[in-house]
C-alpha cells in the first residue's frame, strides 16, 4: 500500500458481470485500476463485507438540515455532504417551487457547485405542475410550463440543467418537452392529471422519466389507466421510485419491478432537508415541513413532503424487503441513473478506469460500513485491518 495505491482484498464485489466473493479491487488516486479473482493479496482485509459502486441520487432537495432551494453554497455543502457518508457519491439537486426568479438564482449558486465537483447537476421539479397534484409546492407560485420560461431556467444552470419535471396536460407542455429533448435535458413527467393518451405524447415528444411515479399522479383505473400505465409500459421511459416504506408499499414496488425491470428502475430519496436528522420542523423551499417519526409532511395541509430516505436505507430495504438480488438494486441505484445522466463511462459500475467511488457493506445485514469518493475515505476507514504479510 502507498499513499495513492490502495489494494482491498476478500470483499464481495457486485460487478456488472456478476458477484465475485472474496474480490480485490485496487485503487489509484482517484481510479479504480485493477479487480482481481478470488483469494488475490491486498493491503486491506474486507472479509464478510460487500462493496458496490456509489449511489447516484437522481432526484434531493437536501439533508442535513439544509436544502438545495436555499440558494446558499454551505446549505448546499451541508446536504451533499450528509448524502455523501450514506453512500450517495454522485448527487443531483433538485429545487422545488418558487419565483422564477429566485429559482433561476438558486440555479446559478448550485452550478457554481457542479463545476467544482460537488454536484452532478441541477434538476427542476416546480413551478411547471399541476395545481391539483402541487403536492409541497405553493399552489400560488404554479406557472404553466411556458418553453421561455422553462428556458430561462434551464439557462441560469449554465449548462448544467440535467432534468426537468413538468405536467405535460398544461398549455405549453408538450412544446417544452420537445425544447429539452431538443436542448439535451431530460424531460420528466410528474405532479401531473395526464390522462393515458397524453402521457404517450409527451413520450413521444421525448419525455423519458417518470418523477416519483405513482406519487403526485393519478392512479390506475380500469378503464382510465393514467399516467402511470403509459410510463410503465414504455420501453424508453425511466421510473423514479421512492423505496422508504412511506411513499409506496412494497406489494407497489414490486408491481412496478415486475412491469419495468430493474433496467428501467432509479431508486431516488427525494429527500428533504430532515435526511439524516431527527424529527422537527424544517423549510422546504418556501414551505414549512414538520417531521414526526421521520414522516415528512407539510405544516399547513399535510401533505407528504418529499422524504428523510438516505440511499443505504433504500439498498437495504430493496433487498431485504422486497427481495432484489443486489445486483438488481446496483442497477437501480447506481448504472440506471448514471446512465440517464450521461455520466456512465465514470460512474454507475465496478470497472477498471472508473472513479473509485465504493460503498461498503455488512454482508450479513446489508448495513452501511464505509464510503470512498474517488479514491478518498470518506467514513469508516479505520474499519478495516492491514493485510498481514505472509
Amino acid at each position: 500500500m502507498t499513499a495513492d495505491r490502495t489494494a482491498l482484498a476478500g470483499a464481495r464485489l457486485v460487478l456488472p458481470g456478476g458477484t465475485v466473493d472474496g474480490g480485490r479491487i485496487t485503487i489509484e488516486g482517484e481510479r479504480i485500476t485493477a479487480l482481481g479473482g478470488p483469494n488475490e493479496p491486498g493491503d486491506l482485509d474486507l472479509t464478510g463485507y460487500t462493496v458496490v459502486p456509489g449511489f447516484v441520487d437522481l432526484h434531493v432537495h437536501g439533508g442535513g438540515g439544509a436544502s438545495y432551494a436555499s440558494g446558499i453554497a454551505e446549505e448546499a455543502l451541508k446536504a451533499a455532504r450528509t448524502h455523501l457518508e450514506h453512500g450517495t457519491t454522485t448527487t443531483i439537486a433538485s429545487t422545488v417551487t418558487g419565483e422564477i426568479d429566485e429559482v433561476a438564482r438558486q440555479a446559478a449558486v448550485l452550478s457554481e457547485l457542479v463545476e467544482d465537483g460537488t454536484l452532478a447537476g441541477i434538476h427542476f421539479e416546480g413551478p411547471f405542475i399541476s395545481p391539483g397534484r402541487c403536492g409541497a409546492h405553493r399552489p400560488d407560485l404554479l406557472r404553466d410550463p411556458d418553453p421561455a420560461l422553462v428556458r430561462k431556467l434551464v439557462d441560469a444552470a449554465r449548462g448544467h440543467a440535467k432534468m426537468v419535471t413538468l405536467a405535460p396536460e398544461l398549455p405549453g407542455g408538450l412544446d417544452s418537452v420537445r425544447m429539452l429533448a431538443d436542448l439535451g435535458v431530460i424531460a420528466a413527467v410528474g405532479h401531473t392529471d395526464s390522462d393515458y393518451a397524453k402521457t404517450l405524447e409527451a413520450i413521444e415528444a421525448g419525455a423519458t422519466v417518470a418523477t416519483h411515479l405513482f406519487n403526485a399522479m393519478p392512479g390506475i383505473a380500469h378503464r382510465a389507466p393514467g399516467p402511470i400505465v403509459a410510463l410503465l409500459e414504455d420501453e424508453r421511459v425511466t421510473v423514479e421510485l421512492i423505496n422508504d416504506g412511506i411513499h409506496l408499499h412494497p406489494s407497489v414496488l414490486d408491481l412496478a419491478y415486475g412491469t419495468a425491470g430493474a433496467s428501467r428502475v432509479a431508486l431516488i430519496t427525494d429527500a428533504m432537508g430532515a435526511a439524516g436528522m431527527g424529527d422537527g420542523l424544517y423549510p422546504l423551499g418556501p414551505l414549512q415541513v414538520e417531521v414526526k417519526a421521520g414522516v415528512a409532511r407539510l405544516v399547513e395541509g399535510g401533505a407528504i413532503a418529499g422524504s428523510t430516505l438516505t440511499l443505504d436505507v433504500a439498498f437495504k430495504r430493496s433487498v431485504t424487503v422486497n427481495g432484489l438480488t443486489p445486483d438488481q438494486a446496483v442497477e437501480s441505484l447506481c448504472a440506471v441513473p448514471a446512465r440517464l445522466l450521461g455520466l456512465a463511462d465514470s460512474v454507475g459500475s465496478l470497472e477498471t478506469g472508473k472513479n473509485a467511488d465504493l460503498v461498503v457493506l455488512d454482508s450479513d445485514s446489508y448495513d452501511l460500513v464505509a464510503v470512498v469518493r474517488r479514491g478518498r475515505w470518506i467514513t469508516g476507514r479505520d474499519r478495516f485491518a492491514a493485510v498481514k504479510p505472509a
